[in-house]
């Protein structure tokens, strides 16, 4: 097996599984016919930039960079968030003070569809959605982030 497609293998695990330790990625990789070397899956795992972060479970898991960078933002969210309420079709989110850019590009991310624009302070965040239904399920959807 090439190189890239050992590598793509390693990517579509660590995305099936929650893989905390090399050697658990070896033996998953071996089960589905994939023998590699402890020396070659190191060197994978650092060409890939894979990073262990840890999971909604609480577990110790390796992650693509782009994986990580999701959960990173949502515990940014949740750090930063100290209330949300709407007025409204317009969310408001009351964030720690200087979180609020954070807060907002966050939520910017996620591209919700019902969203139109946000603008952020220092501690406030304003969300424009479409309606006020769609701005009380934003606050559903943005309320999960917290918890993560």
């Amino acid at each position: 097996m090439d190189k890239k497609a050992r590598q793509a293998a390693i990517l579509k695990v660590i995305s099936e599984n929650e893989v905390e330790t090399q050697n658990d990625l070896q033996a998953l990789l071996k089960h589905k016919g994939i023998i590699v070397g402890q020396s070659t899956l190191s060197r994978d795992i650092r060409e890939l930039a894979l990073v262990k972060h840890i999971n909604e479970n609480d577990v110790y898991c390796y992650y693509s960079g782009l994986s990580a960078v999701k959960i990173s933002y949502n515990s940014i969210f949740a750090q930063s968030v100290v209330s949300m309420d709407n007025a409204g079709n317009i969310v408001v989110l009351k964030c720690r003070p200087g979180l609020a850019n954070a807060a907002c590009a966050v939520v910017d991310e996620q591209k919700f569809p019902t969203v139109m624009g946000s603008i952020a302070g220092d501690d406030t965040v304003f969300i424009l959605t479409k309606s006020e239904t769609h701005a009380a399920q934003l606050i559903s959807d943005l309320k999960r982030l917290t918890m993560k």
